[in-house]
């Protein structure tokens, strides 16, 4: 993906959902705007952040957070690709967990995710 909306030099927001964190929830998987740098969880997380960042921004392309993933998703074409290299880092810490973070994930975890 080649767009104005990638800015390959600002760094990631932190190495979790910035909201998450803020409000003692979790996640399952990160996604990173590429105009920003925001950290989002994924729409199986149950706030969704990373789509509710898009809405509220219009800032419309994500790459994954995750450790070995390097793909962009378009929301306004609902398309996966490539793209450019982001500044780093270019996934959260790899002995994070997944769900994360650490302490605040439910047992029933699980149960919780948005199909």
């Amino acid at each position: 993906m080649s767009d104005h909306s990638i800015n390959t030099t600002v760094a990631p927001s932190g190495t979790g959902c910035v909201e998450c964190l803020a409000t003692g929830r979790w996640w399952l998987h990160l996604r990173r705007c590429a105009e920003c740098g925001h950290i989002g969880c994924c729409d199986n997380s149950p706030s969704q952040h990373a789509t509710k960042h898009f809405h509220a921004t219009g800032h419309r392309i994500i790459q994954s957070f995750e450790p070995g993933e390097e793909w962009f998703f378009d929301y306004r074409t609902g398309r996966f690709g490539g793209g450019p290299a982001l500044a780093p880092p270019s996934s959260h810490p790899s002995d994070q967990p997944v769900p994360g973070p650490a302490g605040a994930v439910p047992a029933d975890w699980e149960s919780q995710l948005n199909d």
